[in-house]
């Protein structure tokens, strides 16, 4: 069953045959929570990635991937928990064909503001309501920090499902020497309840392992200004035909 837990279909699905059921807790509160500071966010983050040159360089990994020859054709790549749309039109500049989904219905409607030309849809990775191997590629940069535990492999299912084989994907999250948990309840003056999740490489490679889906690269930095957590990047891959190395 696809296109449940409240999600909102995605252009050229394939048409809904049973009603979608209430959207879980963890959801409802993430939409919520950024709705409400949606502006505030995308004025603070216009382009996170403009003093990170190694996400910059994972990107481009990344789009190599997606152009390797066991990816045929032209397919469109995820940005899931695209925000105001930064990633997403750093894919969009490298030649990708890419869309961006993101919960909030506010923050997708920045993102569309600001990026006119490219596309954004209200969705959530856990349920998503699009073919099977439909996708090039799935990019998730610190998005899964919103998923609790319970709910990650549904999601990377999700990906497993609607990546083509020998697709690649590229996670970002917060790490630690543990797994942690947070729940922020003010942020930029209003309030909220948003739920951070941060967990070792170890764990959510685990999780992917689970989904069927092929590591084929971590990688580790240590917290940069204004961070408390190192950052985790995982690339990994449908399996099927071998890309090439990058």
């Amino acid at each position: 069953m696809r296109g449940e837990h409240g999600c909102v279909r995605l252009p050229d699905a394939r048409p809904a045959s049973l009603r979608p059921v209430r959207a879980p807790e963890f959801l409802r509160s993430t939409q919520a929570s950024y709705d409400t500071i949606a502006e505030a966010y995308a004025a603070e983050h216009p382009d996170s990635l403009a003093g990170r040159p190694l996400e910059r360089a994972l990107l481009t990994a990344f789009v190599e991937l997606v152009r390797a020859p066991g990816v045929p054709g032209r397919p469109p790549v995820a940005d899931l928990g695209s925000g105001p749309g930064y990633v997403t039109a750093r894919l969009h500049e490298a030649g990708l064909p890419v869309f961006g989904v993101d919960a909030s219905p506010r923050m997708v409607a920045l993102a569309r503001r600001a990026h006119p030309e490219l596309r954004f849809h209200v969705g959530c990775m856990t349920a998503l309501d699009l073919p099977d191997e439909t996708l090039g590629g799935v990019v998730a940069l610190y998005s899964i920090i919103h998923v609790p535990d319970d709910h990650l492999p549904a999601a990377f299912a999700e990906f497993r499902r609607v990546l083509l084989p020998g697709a690649p994907v590229l996670l970002g999250f917060q790490s630690g020497d543990e797994d942690g948990h947070r729940r922020l309840t003010e942020r930029y003056g209003r309030e909220i309840a948003l739920d951070y999740y941060w967990r070792t490489p170890d764990t959510v490679a685990a999780h992917l392992a689970e989904a069927g889906l092929e590591l084929h690269a971590r990688v580790l930095r240590e917290p940069g200004p204004g961070e408390k957590l190192p950052r985790a990047f995982l690339l990994a891959r449908r399996p099927g035909p071998v890309p090439r190395e990058v």
